[in-house]
């Protein structure tokens, strides 16, 4: 698999595969999100592309204490053969380039088999609550 920043005209191509495997949401707008990701200094879209195709994404930002992971997918068709720890280990590569010395991400509590994948990668569960209010 490549592994380089999403450009711009792709943003369709990741949304579609974010959809696809249920990582959206619709009170977030994962086009903007995006978009704000690819303008951000402190932040990119890492695109995996297998046979000139978009098989799977990392969004990956710097906060200026830790480094985040968001929207980490890799098509269903394809999952199973190491495309997504190949993601993982070039975002945390992206991370460690700008300096950042912890990487953490969200994962939804009943996502077991994604929060094993981690677990398997070496992360391992924080004892804090992340609590969130909506400013809009």
């Amino acid at each position: 698999m490549e592994i380089r920043e999403l450009e711009v005209p792709e943003i369709g191509q990741a949304t579609a595969l974010w959809q696809s495997v249920e990582i959206t949401r619709p009170w977030n707008d994962p086009t903007s999100d995006a978009h704000k990701a690819l303008e951000n200094q402190s932040s990119t879209i890492l695109a995996g592309h297998h046979e000139q195709r978009l098989v799977a994404t990392a969004m990956v930002g710097f906060d200026g204490h830790r480094g985040w992971l968001y929207y980490v997918a890799v098509h269903p068709d394809m999952q199973g053969q190491g495309f997504g720890q190949q993601i993982i280990e070039a975002a945390s590569r992206w991370l460690a380039e700008q300096g950042v010395p912890k990487v953490q991400l969200m994962v939804r509590t009943e996502n077991t088999d994604v929060i094993g994948f981690y677990e398997r990668l070496g992360y391992e569960a924080q004892d804090v609550v992340v609590l969130g209010k909506r400013l809009e």
